[in-house]
C-alpha cells in the first residue's frame, strides 16, 4: 500500500507552523502590496497650464514617496468631464487618480446636457493640494478702479461686458455669480483661452476680465491692466495691495477659490487613501514646494480626506445651480 501524501500524525510544532502560515495569509489585506505598479494621474486640461504644472510637481514627489512611477495623463475636453469620467469609471484600486479642481468637479458636469457623474459621490476625494483666487481686472481706460465701480457702471449703463477664458470656465461662472448676487446685468464674452482675452482686455475691446490670478501679474506690474479685487477670503501675497472680495460685507458671498486636489474613483480602500493623503501632506509641508505653488498663485491647503470631501461638497452646492442657470451647454 502506498504511503499517504501527509503524515497521519502531525507533531505539535508542525501543526502550529501550518496554522500560523495559514492565519497569516488569511489576515493579509488585499492591498497590502500597494503600489506594485505605476500609478496614472489624470489631468483634465492640456499640458502646460496651471493644473498640469501642479500635477507634475505632485507626481514627481509622489513617485519618491510611494516607490512607484506616478505618470501624468492629460485628458482634456467637455469642461474637464472627459478626464473626470475616465477616473470615475476606473477600478477603485489606487492606480488611477485625478488632479481634481473646480472645473471637472464643480462646473463641467453641470454644463453638459446629460450629467456624466456625481462629482461628490463618484470619487474618493483624497487630499487637498491648494487653492488659487481669481481676479476681477479692468482696462485702465475703462475708468474702473475698485470692484464697486463695476456695479456702479453696470447700473448706469444697464449692462457691462466681461471676458473669460471660455464658456463654463471658472471666470465665466464667477461672472454669473456676480450677476446673480449683486443684481447687475453682466454680459459674458467668451474667448478661446486666457491669452486672446488678455489681448482684447488690454486693447479695450472688453472693459473687464475674470480669471485665475497668476498669468496676469506681469500686466498688473506694467500697468496695462488694473486688478480690482481677488476672490479669496483673504488678500493674496502676490497682490498684497489688492483687496479681497470679502472686505466688502455685501460681496462676501462671492468668495471663491479654484481648488486643486487629488481624487480617485469612489470606494477606494481606506488604507490606500490614507497612504496617499499622508504622502501629499508631507510633500506640501516642504518649503520649496510651498514656494513653487505660490509662484503659481496657489496657497497649499493640506488636510484630511474628510475635510477635502466636505470642501468639495460645499463648492459643488454653491456653483452647480449657477452653472445650470447660466444656459451654457458644452
Amino acid at each position: 500500500m502506498s504511503k499517504p501524501p501527509f503524515p497521519s500524525v502531525l507533531s505539535r510544532r508542525t501543526a502550529l507552523q501550518w496554522l500560523a502560515t495559514g492565519a497569516t495569509s488569511l489576515a493579509a489585506p488585499a492591498f497590502a502590496a500597494w503600489p506594485d505598479k505605476p500609478i496614472k494621474l489624470v489631468v483634465t486640461f492640456p499640458a502646460g497650464g496651471a493644473s498640469d504644472i501642479v500635477a507634475r510637481v505632485m507626481a514627481e514627489h509622489l513617485t519618491k514617496s510611494l516607490g512607484q512611477p506616478v505618470v501624468v495623463d492629460n485628458r482634456p475636453g467637455a469642461g474637464g468631464s472627459v478626464g473626470g469620467t475616465l477616473v470615475a469609471r476606473s477600478p477603485a484600486d489606487g492606480y488611477t487618480l485625478m488632479l481634481s479642481n473646480s472645473t471637472p468637479i464643480s462646473i463641467g458636469p453641470f454644463a453638459l446636457e446629460k450629467q456624466p457623474y456625481d462629482p461628490v459621490e463618484a470619487f474618493s476625494h483624497i487630499a487637498s493640494v491648494g487653492a488659487a483666487p481669481l481676479v476681477v481686472m479692468a482696462n485702465p481706460a475703462s475708468g474702473l478702479r475698485v470692484i464697486t465701480d463695476v456695479e456702479a457702471q453696470a447700473r448706469r449703463a444697464g449692462q457691462l461686458n466681461f471676458g473669460s477664458g471660455g464658456p463654463a470656465s471658472i471666470g465665466h461662472i464667477y461672472g454669473e455669480l456676480m450677476k446673480k448676487d449683486i443684481g447687475i446685468n453682466l454680459i459674458h464674452v467668451p474667448y478661446r483661452g486666457g491669452a486672446p482675452m488678455t489681448t482684447d482686455l488690454i486693447s479695450g475691446v472688453v472693459p473687464i476680465g475674470i480669471d485665475v490670478v497668476t498669468a496676469y501679474l506681469p500686466f498688473f506690474k506694467s500697468g496695462q491692466l488694473i486688478p480690482l479685487a481677488v476672490t479669496s477670503a483673504k488678500r493674496t501675497s502676490l497682490l498684497p495691495d489688492v483687496p479681497s472680495i470679502s472686505e466688502l460685507s455685501s460681496y462676501r458671498k462671492l468668495v471663491l477659490d479654484n481648488f486643486f486636489g487629488i481624487s480617485g474613483p469612489a470606494k477606494m480602500p481606506a488604507d490606500v487613501v490614507a497612504r496617499i493623503n499622508t504622502a501629499c501632506n508631507e510633500i506640501l509641508a516642504q518649503a520649496d514646494i510651498k514656494k513653487r505653488m505660490l509662484d503659481l498663485g496657489i496657497t497649499v491647503t493640506p488636510g484630511s480626506p474628510a475635510a477635502f470631501t466636505s470642501y468639495v461638497r460645499s463648492q459643488v452646492a454653491a456653483l452647480s445651480p449657477t452653472v445650470k442657470g447660466s444656459g451654457v451647454n458644452l
